[in-house]
């Protein structure tokens, strides 16, 4: 027993020596590689590090106390052991720690967000609006991606490249798209271009994961909020929706639908969180064929077996996939898409009403009508906002007194699910100090 103790440990120290040995010569490369070519932030963050090993901030050339005036004026040597001998004019760092923080520093790329939506015929003031609600809160850079038919590429550049001062924003125009032999069945699926975003895992194929929306959404809560929960999917969930109805006596699916749908009122689609990587890569049951069948060979199977009986377009066909896909669906609750479904009638959207409609969804046309008072409220305003941070910490208090005047409608009666968040937003973002942000 002892003799093979004895192989193991001698076994475990050889490995030691041989981590040591490759991190060594990785420092070394990096080193070398490094050198002349560094940031200059990275530079000051590298000299804070290793001033602080040598006893902390404040040691560096030429400084009271250090016993050698100007010894880091010279070269710097990189080393191991911190017995190592080193000549009085070179400063020493340690390679290990060193190598490691300049590669975090300078490898590591800051995780980008990626937001989709499609926009045809009249609205792009709505997406401007949406666009202009998430920025105004997001942390991490966002990327966007715009389908817009070709007529409304320029206004769109007009509007967007004067945001060109917002260094955490990029975005990127496509065309309207769709299968060469069946183009003109898509487009007229529901409402104009909307079953684009069916076939966004099929044309963004180096994204991995995307945010797409609809024109009518109002982020009161930034991004990066609902971009963590790709965090929280499990090994098989692919994608996430909010159910379409709380309250089933008024919910739409399970009283008219004359197709499969997810659980017990459907899902919605107008806020939808996607892994592209697993959409592209899974097999789906479906009623169809026994066989599975990946993302771009369901969807026209689909569309022809159920066109005559689905009222929503797309959204009906993914509530078809995900009826006999449940595993790989990830349910958020309703105040990530919150509706005039959920207070039109009373309340039904309970965490809400607890901590505040964290993404605002306008759908049918209540944005730009009297039907729905406190939506369009919230629209105005973010609208009609800049980005200044005056201009944003001044939203709240003429719309909450905008909101009071709608209290005669359901939704009205509770306004402050409408700025719960929304202020926590604002102070969150505008009235942190910068150090704490």
């Amino acid at each position: 027993m002892r003799r093979y103790l004895r192989v193991v440990g001698l076994c475990l120290a050889c490995g030691f020596c041989s981590l040591l040995y490759a991190f060594s010569q990785l420092a070394v490369s990096l080193e070398e590689g490094a050198a002349g070519g560094r940031r200059p932030q990275a530079a000051a963050m590298v000299s804070w590090l290793a001033d602080g090993e040598r006893g902390g901030p404040g040691r560096g050339a030429g400084s009271a106390g250090s016993g050698r005036p100007g010894r880091c004026a010279g070269s710097s040597l990189c080393h191991w052991s911190p017995y190592w001998m080193l000549p009085s004019a070179v400063c020493g760092m340690n390679c290990f720690w060193e190598a490691a923080f300049r590669y975090s520093l300078e490898t590591q790329p800051t995780e980008k967000m990626h937001l989709a939506v499609v926009a045809c015929g009249e609205r792009l003031e709505e997406t401007v609006t949406m666009l202009k609600s998430a920025l105004i809160f997001s942390i991490k850079p966002l990327q966007v991606h715009i389908f817009a038919e070709d007529q409304l590429h320029d206004s769109f550049k007009d509007r967007l490249d004067g945001w060109s001062f917002l260094q955490r924003f990029n975005y990127t125009l496509y065309p309207i798209t769709f299968p060469r032999d069946s183009a003109l069945e898509w487009k007229k699926l529901f409402k104009p271009c909307a079953s684009q975003r069916l076939f966004l895992p099929l044309i963004l194929k180096e994204v991995d994961s995307l945010l797409y929306v609809d024109t009518d959404i109002l982020f009161l809560r930034p991004v990066d909020d609902i971009w963590s929960l790709l965090k929280k999917f499990n090994s098989t969930q692919i994608a996430a929706m909010a159910p379409e109805h709380e309250e089933p006596r008024i919910g739409w699916y399970n009283r008219f639908a004359r197709h499969p749908y997810y659980g017990k009122t459907g899902v919605n689609s107008g806020v939808m969180l996607m892994n592209l990587t697993r959409m592209r890569r899974k097999y789906f049951k479906n009623d169809m064929t026994t066989a599975r069948l990946q993302w771009g060979d369901i969807l026209m199977p689909l569309l022809k077996k159920y066109k005559l009986n689905i009222t929503w377009g797309d959204q009906d066909l993914l509530n078809i996939m995900f009826f006999h896909n449940p595993e790989s669906l990830f349910v958020f609750p309703c105040q990530w898409n919150y509706r005039p479904d959920h207070c039109i009638y009373g309340s039904n959207c309970r965490e809400a009403e607890e901590e505040g409609v964290f993404i605002l969804h306008g759908n049918r046309g209540v944005y730009h009508d009297d039907k729905q008072p406190a939506f369009r409220a919230v629209y105005e305003a973010l609208r009609n906002c800049s980005f200044e941070d005056d201009a944003v910490r001044s939203l709240l208090r003429p719309l909450e007194l905008e909101l009071q005047k709608t209290v005669h409608t359901y939704c009205g009666k509770t306004y402050k699910v409408f700025i719960k968040q929304l202020t926590k937003s604002i102070r969150n973002r505008y009235d942190t100090p910068p150090k704490e942000r």
